[in-house]
């Protein structure tokens, strides 16, 4: 997933990047709205990573968010009854 889309679907996939980055406060996560690279600066401020650390970190999350994104949109639709 691209940060174009992290961005468009920030509010639905911020309770993912709420676990993966469980140091962030609540203030964090209204300042952040999706934007990678203030997320990038959020996580060398709590983690002490360096930028390069945090950018690998933002990407990883982001390719994370697409593969499951993906098997969401293969998984076959049961019709309830």
């Amino acid at each position: 997933m691209n940060w174009d889309q992290v961005e468009g679907n920030w509010k639905q996939m911020v309770g993912s990047a709420r676990k993966q980055w469980g140091k962030l406060t609540d203030d964090d996560w209204q300042v952040l709205k999706g934007s990678k690279d203030q997320l990038v600066g959020k996580i060398q401020e709590r983690y002490g990573s360096t930028k390069e650390e945090a950018q690998k970190q933002a990407d990883e999350w982001a390719k994370t968010q697409r593969a499951e994104n993906e098997q969401l949109m293969n998984e076959p639709v049961v019709p309830k009854r």
